[in-house]
């Protein structure tokens, strides 16, 4: 005997198996066309919840009398009949999910002219009147690509940063200001030759306004720009939040509407992964078109909190900074970096402070968030053991540039090598109201194990000594047509566009 929603059906006469039958019914109208499940999130349990139906209900014939069978059976099929045609009836008259037609049909064409940026001279109030959401600039959206792994090192090809290591290779300015915010910024690679941005942005800096069309506070949410000349110019594709809010009015425990922080995007061949900070916190999403997101949760344990609370190892420890004042005393998180290699999603965070070391997690790609492990060789690296002179300043204070805290990892596979760009700072100095002294710092893995030991540039910091800026470690690299082109702010006033070229 079989088993319905909990209820034990005992009788094998031909009524108590037409109640059974009439059961299934409705299970199966149910998963086909309950409003309770979201296509795009529920595809393959519906498919398992209607083989499983469609088999228990043909299996419930083993259980009526053989004298009765030839009746069942013209009773079956002809029940059978009718459940095709209202499914098909049902199928036919019910509300279709349009949200995603509807998100392309009612986009205005592309247009190359810039969106004018709005610089409020407060930050809104989260009590101020909602405004009407801005409308899109986006085309149809273009199939992602996944970026080829760069050529090795030769004559021949374009240099990668494994040449840069052995100094056959330099980054030289090609555009110095790209249009994309200072501090940050996160690119990929679009099918029709567009190049798509992703950085955090506020009413504040950009007038941005959050799903429910209120004004998002500094330091901002996820928004996209984007670039149709081959990543020399980018335009804000529109004043809005790229995630939507789980209810109106949006708020900050529930939706990170005002910090989702320094975004790095890894492709796995099916969706786009996403991960950003929220206090220090590492959160994470996944897109299937990079512009509608489903929350996955945060990484578990990362954040920064005290020993009362929970334990941490000595390199999540925090330690003491000669110009911060001691209170919080682990980290796990901060700015993160996401990399995809072999079916593994490695998530980098930064691990303790002063002295600042690198970390990660590691999961299978599609796995969910919290059965994602700290990987075992963390740390991976540790910055500078002291802040050095305290009156130091300039590039003298080159090589403790990434004392207190080291984060923001940007990976990218040479050969048998990774190489990883990421973000070092020492800290503010004496009479500075918060962090100073910025860097960006260059590390590659000894082994061909993302997961294992390595070691840092002997020439770091590159590309600006100290004090740097805020936007110089938040470095952005990706290849196009086999040219390594890098993101990031030179001067702390604009975001530049940087290409890797052989030295002459």
């Amino acid at each position: 005997m079989g088993q319905v929603a909990g209820l034990q059906i005992a009788s094998c006469r031909f009524a108590s198996n037409n109640l059974r039958l009439f059961t299934h019914y409705a299970l199966l109208l149910h998963i086909l066309f309950g409003c309770t499940y979201t296509a795009n999130e529920q595809k393959s349990t519906n498919r398992n919840s209607f083989s499983a139906v469609i088999v228990s209900m043909f299996s419930d014939f083993k259980f009526i009398p053989v004298r009765s069978r030839a009746n069942c059976r013209r009773r079956f099929l002809s029940s059978l009949l009718a459940l095709f045609l209202c499914t098909f009836m049902a199928a036919c008259g019910s509300g279709r999910d349009t949200r995603s037609v509807e998100s392309h049909e009612s986009m205005p064409p592309t247009t190359n002219e810039p969106i004018a940026i709005a610089t409020p001279t407060h930050t809104p109030s989260a009590t101020t009147t909602a405004l009407p959401l801005p409308s899109s600039t986006a085309t149809p959206l273009p199939v992602l690509i996944f970026q080829d792994e760069p050529a090795g090192a030769g004559a021949e090809n374009h240099p990668t940063l494994a040449d840069f290591w052995d100094g056959r290779a330099r980054f030289v300015l090609e555009v110095e200001d790209t249009g994309l915010p200072m501090g940050e910024s996160e690119t990929i690679l679009m099918s029709n030759g567009e190049l798509w941005s992703y950085v955090h942005a506020s009413a504040q800096s950009a007038g941005v306004v959050d799903s429910c069309g209120a004004p998002v506070p500094f330091p901002g949410c996820l928004v996209l720009y984007r670039s149709w000349d081959g990543g020399h110019n980018f335009v804000l594709d529109r004043p809005l939040c790229q995630i939507e809010c789980q209810q109106c009015p949006c708020t900050s425990e529930d939706d990170h509407i005002d910090q989702q922080q320094y975004p790095r995007v890894a492709w796995d061949g099916d969706r786009l992964n996403l991960v950003y900070e929220y206090r220090a916190r590492v959160m994470m999403v996944e897109s299937d078109d990079g512009l509608h997101w489903t929350r996955l949760g945060q990484v578990p344990a990362t954040g920064i909190w005290h020993r009362w609370f929970r334990n941490c190892t000595q390199a999540e420890s925090i330690g003491r900074h000669p110009f911060t004042p001691y209170d919080y005393q682990c980290l796990v998180g901060a700015p993160p970096g996401l990399h995809v290699d072999d079916g593994i999603l490695y998530i980098f965070v930064g691990l303790g402070q002063n002295p600042g070391s690198m970390g990660c997690y590691k999961g299978a790609v599609g796995s969910p968030i919290e059965v994602y492990q700290k990987c075992r060789s963390n740390p991976l690296f540790t910055g500078a053991q002291s802040y050095g002179p305290l009156d130091l300043r300039g590039p003298e204070s080159n090589p403790y540039f990434d004392f207190r805290t080291i984060s923001s990892a940007k990976v990218q596979k040479i050969g048998d090598r990774f190489y990883m760009l990421y973000e070092g700072v020492r800290g503010p100095g004496p009479g500075d109201g918060g962090d100073t002294q910025f860097a960006l710092g260059l590390a590659r893995s000894l082994t061909p194990q993302i997961d294992g030991p390595w070691e840092t540039f002997a020439a770091n910091p590159i590309l600006v000594d100290m004090p740097g800026n805020v936007g110089l470690g938040h470095a952005d690299l990706l290849v196009l047509d086999g040219k390594t082109i890098l993101y990031t702010s030179l001067d702390g006033e604009v975001r530049s566009r940087l290409g890797l070229v052989w030295r002459e």
